[in-house]
């Protein structure tokens, strides 16, 4: 899988897309993350890539030109199955979806800032918006980084136990159970009984009350979709 990041700021994805279980995925290859600077498609001494709203108001606009610019070049390499507009009015981002996403082979995930993008760039380049979540952030870089976590922890060769990701909070509507690991007794504090046993059979049945019984009482939302 490829994933193509286009940003006015890359600095702040570095960190985050190269660490932990992005690395290894990288290292694998799994996956190969290229982030693109929109500065680099600018023809100014400045290297502008914002400007004032038309009409007046607050805050600033990334402008068309380097955003066309960079994705048509990115086309010219290869075909995109997805271009990802990272914006607070976009559907909501879920575990579904990062499945669907995990399933593509290339895509490209436009990062926003200041107070968005120029409209024509949403109506003639984006096939689809997301947002991970109802409050605002600086820009869509962060959530970007939230975004590639989620699909490349799913790709093969990511994790070291290929089945942790099909036991995942919401893979299946459910909230995970709860989890222990050593010491059997902290504090005054034990592990159930049942997951010292070594029964699994047992072991899966509790986990799966406990999954049920925390999306009750946490996500009952949850609950009515695995019905639907």
């Amino acid at each position: 899988m490829r994933i193509d990041i286009v940003t006015g700021l890359p600095e702040i994805l570095n960190g985050p897309l190269s660490e932990s279980i992005i690395k290894r995925a990288q290292e694998n290859n799994s996956v190969t993350i290229a982030i693109h600077n929109l500065r680099d498609y600018t023809h100014d001494r400045h290297k502008t890539i914002d400007d004032t709203p038309y009409g007046g108001g607050a805050g600033m606009v990334l402008k068309p030109e380097p955003i066309f610019e960079c994705i048509e070049a990115l086309h010219k390499e290869r075909r995109y199955d997805e271009i990802i507009y990272m914006t607070p009015d976009g559907n909501r981002f879920t575990q579904s979806i990062a499945a669907g996403l995990s399933l593509k082979e290339n895509i490209v995930i436009l990062c926003g800032h200041y107070k968005g993008i120029d409209e024509r760039v949403r109506e003639a380049l984006v096939t689809s918006e997301l947002s991970i979540g109802d409050y605002v952030l600086t820009g869509g870089e962060l959530a970007a980084a939230v975004v590639v976590d989620a699909v490349v922890r799913l790709l093969p060769g990511s994790l070291h136990d290929s089945t942790s990701a099909m036991t995942d909070t919401f893979q299946d509507n459910l909230l995970g159970a709860p989890v222990y690991t050593r010491p059997p007794e902290y504090r005054g504090m034990k592990v159930p009984d049942v997951l010292l046993t070594g029964n699994h059979s047992a072991i899966e049945e509790w986990r799966q009350e406990q999954r049920i019984k925390r999306t009750t009482e946490r996500r009952p939302d949850l609950l009515n979709k695995k019905s639907e």
